[in-house]
């Protein structure tokens, strides 16, 4: 049975969202940096992000996962559903890269995964998200940001 932990800095409100922000998971192996498969992810850094800041919501750990050679300690739903489902609320999900069924998976949960395919921090991915969000959002971000019920800012909208 694969065991899921979950740790939060925002006492019981750890899933309301904030006024505005898009709710990211970002695939990790040791909370500092996206380095991560969706499956081999020993964690997965929840953040909402908005066009100001981030606020650093949880932190969900697994204790089974794959192994960096690509051999699953579980096989099929039963490794997948547990990280679809702690994700729960999420718009975006960073990571690595993801396998097909699992970016189903992830989709039909209305959470967008994007593949950056190399290592980098976590802050870096915040600090790019937010500039998205800031100047023109590309389209998989405007999308999501369709899909959360988040009003975008048009450029050189009065700020009243």
């Amino acid at each position: 049975m694969n065991s899921v932990r979950g740790l939060s800095l925002v006492a019981d409100e750890m899933h309301l969202q904030h006024s505005g922000a898009l709710r990211l998971a970002i695939a990790t192996q040791d909370m500092k940096t996206q380095n991560a498969h969706f499956e081999s992810a020993k964690h997965f850094a929840v953040f909402d992000v908005t066009r100001d800041g981030w606020d650093f919501l949880e932190a969900v750990s697994f204790d089974e996962v794959s192994h960096k050679t690509g051999k699953h300690w579980i096989e099929g739903d039963a490794r997948i559903t547990p990280k679809v489902k702690a994700l729960s609320g999420c718009h975006l999900l960073f990571c690595v890269a993801i396998g097909g069924p699992s970016a189903a998976k992830v989709v039909s949960a209305k959470i967008h995964p994007i593949k950056v395919g190399h290592s980098e921090p976590i802050k870096d991915v915040l600090s790019r998200t937010q500039k998205m969000l800031k100047t023109a959002p590309p389209p998989w971000l405007r999308k999501a940001l369709a899909q959360a019920g988040i009003a975008e800012k048009k450029p050189f909208e009065d700020e009243d």
